[in-house]
């Protein structure tokens, strides 16, 4: 199948005149399942629209958005696989220089807060035509939200963007009902009663229905408490089968969240995943290198959708949902069968997986009709009674992907929630795992030791990753394989003072732990830990949260975590003396760190040691100065 049209030549070619929908894409075009626009868009074509692909387009004129002219129906905008800023900048505010998701690997082919300024742009040019935005950065920044680069909580993107409908979650069922009552005329308005999307309506021309009223952007603005309230009821109500109608007053006009869309169940799944993808980038992206996002996820698999799990410095539970949906097997089979005909492919499938790979069912019976709790957590701080845990279904895909002729290798990559593992009684796929699915590294996400920390994040404690590494390591050794498990650690999450980052530091020495990488928290728009982050204030209990904000704290809290490199050991020192931890600075083994050139045991300095030392002469039993009443004597004198 071709790639869709990105130019008003490509257009031509095709024998269009006009489109019907014009997707503005903040990335640069990529025809695979992995990624959100791919999907939108060819559920669009598969439906019979014309549409184009706009993939970064130059914003500093205007030429690109009218090269198409005026679409029939409307504009579609996305800022692409991730938010912008997330794209451009560090959690240290410094740009970045590579983006995956840009043909050439470079930075700045897109605005900053790509989606408002694409409508924008969009809103001037072609003032009538609907403009129905989604993907992660609209979904996120739904409600009014703390933006960490900016600093200050800022309106529902819905207004500053002038779209006229905001898809939020998944957006496939949104998107073919959007375009069906478009094509057959209805305005904009007429959408409005579709679940899974916001729109915007003045205060007067609304009529009261029963909702949960939301702090309005005023008071979330000025009061922080009250931005605590609203994060936690928009994450209550992110429930498709429970979930209520939300409104935010933004001055003369209130948001409006109808409640979440259905999830795809398996039949559609398949639907979308057997649509007519290239699984590649267009070849005008060829001389530039290609769009290296792609090659991670080439011969990827997805599975699965949501994630019960639901940490709260994750976007997925916002923005995906918490319940499990997944393809059917010969699906799956089928994905894996297409890969034989593709010249690129080498027989090794990377990943078998989703948001986490060994969720193939509902977190209990219970939710299918009640919808998942509200305000608790599946897993954690431990499992809840009522879950259930089986990876057979999973463990037979696997064991049939592996024995396809063609096959050489079955990975799997994009998670292991190892929890969950360890709760199943039977070991069947653990052993497999162990056996067949690793590439001598197995990646799992503790992310923290300190119990105060992990129940913040939402996060199993540290004694449910020690028993899953025994197993681990007791498996692999029966099978006289040398591989291991690396952990994902994170370093000045809400709630982790100095103290419980030296705790994490000597977690990681007693477990011979030496990460290559730390991850600093990043306060991404939504979640539940930007809300700690910004108020200060867990949601939950509106208790106040120790915060670690200061780039000093946040460069110590880090440096603890690689205490091993040479280069940081200045910073270790400072943080352990700022803890009151000098014991660990020295020659002995349970010492993080050895002295620094002039410093004694301890890190205290060589030279106030000897200064206190000569201060010590004349000192006679306990201390006492022999020469005191010498000195008083010959002062009065």
């Amino acid at each position: 199948m071709a790639f869709l049209p990105m130019n008003a030549k490509e257009m031509r070619d095709r024998g269009w005149n006009e489109v019907d929908f014009i997707y503005v894409c903040g990335d640069s075009y990529v025809d695979h399942p992995s990624f959100g626009a791919a999907i939108i868009t060819r559920v669009l074509e598969d439906c019979g629209y014309k549409t184009a692909f706009l993939a970064q387009p130059n914003w500093k004129n205007d030429d690109d958005f009218t090269q198409f002219g005026k679409p029939r129906l409307g504009f579609m905008v996305s800022a692409g696989n991730i938010d912008s800023m997330v794209a451009h900048y560090t959690v240290a505010k410094r740009k970045r220089h590579d983006d995956a998701y840009t043909a050439g690997g470079k930075n700045g082919r897109r605005p900053d807060r790509a989606v408002t300024v694409y409508c924008n742009i969009i809103r001037k040019l072609y003032p009538d035509s609907p403009i129905i935005i989604g993907g992660l950065e609209a979904s996120l920044r739904r409600f009014a939200h703390y933006d960490y680069w900016k600093n200050e909580v800022m309106p529902s993107i819905i207004f500053d963007s002038k779209a006229d409908l905001l898809v939020y979650g998944m957006g496939e069922l949104q998107t073919i009902e959007i375009a069906k009552r478009l094509s057959e005329g209805y305005p904009v308005e007429s959408l409005y009663d579709i679940r899974g999307v916001c729109y915007k309506i003045r205060t007067d021309d609304y009529v009261p229905k029963s909702v949960v009223e939301l702090p309005s952007y005023e008071r979330v603005k000025e009061d922080k408490r009250d931005y605590a309230i609203a994060s936690r009821r928009e994450l209550e109500e992110a429930d498709a089968v429970r979930g209520k109608t939300l409104i935010q007053r933004h001055g003369k006009y209130i948001l409006v969240q109808n409640p979440p869309m259905q999830p795809l169940d398996t039949k559609q799944l398949d639907y979308v995943y057997s649509l007519p993808y290239e699984r590649w980038y267009p070849k005008c992206y060829e001389s530039l290198g290609g769009v290296p996002g792609i090659n991670e996820v080439l011969f990827s698999i997805t599975h699965n959708r949501g994630c019960f799990g639901a940490c709260n410095f994750c976007s997925l539970a916002f923005h995906q949902g918490r319940a499990v949906t997944v393809r059917s097997e010969k699906s799956i089979i089928e994905e894996a069968e297409s890969f034989l005909d593709n010249p690129r492919f080498k027989g090794y499938i990377s990943d078998v997986g989703g948001p986490t790979a060994n969720f193939r069912l509902p977190s209990c019976e219970k939710q299918k009709k009640l919808g998942l709790c509200k305000n608790r957590r599946c897993l954690a701080p431990t499992p809840c009674p009522n879950m259930q845990v089986s990876h057979t279904e999973y463990l037979d895909i696997l064991r049939k992907l592996r024995n396809l002729k063609g096959i050489k290798k079955v990975f799997i990559r994009s998670g292991i929630r190892f929890d969950y593992l360890i709760e199943d009684e039977n070991d069947e796929f653990f052993r497999e795992l162990v056996k067949y699915h690793i590439s001598g590294q197995l990646r799992v996400a503790p992310e923290h030791c300190s119990a105060a920390v992990l129940d913040k994040m939402g996060k199993p404690h540290i004694e449910s990753y020690k028993r899953f590494c025994k197993m681990f390591y007791d498996f692999t050794g029966k099978e006289n394989k040398d591989q291991y498990v690396v952990p994902y650690l994170m370093s000045s999450h809400p709630g982790s003072t100095l103290s419980d980052a030296v705790e994490l530091a000597l977690f990681c020495k007693r477990e011979n732990i030496h990460p290559k990488q730390v991850q600093d928290f990043y306060p991404t728009p939504g979640t539940i830990s930007t809300s700690m982050f910004y108020t200060e204030l867990d949601p939950y209990t509106l208790k106040e949260v120790y915060v670690p904000k200061s780039e000093n704290e946040k460069a110590m809290q880090r440096a603890l975590l690689q205490y091993f490199i040479p280069e940081n050991k200045p910073l270790v020192i400072k943080a352990l003396i700022k803890a009151g931890r000098r014991d660990l600075i020295g020659n002995d083994k349970k010492c993080l760190v050895t002295p620094m050139a002039g410093q004694t045991q301890g890190g205290y300095s060589k030279q106030n040691n000897n200064r206190n030392s000569q201060n010590q002469k004349g000192r006679g039993k306990n201390g006492k100065d022999k020469f005191a009443k010498y000195r008083r004597k010959n002062k009065k004198k």
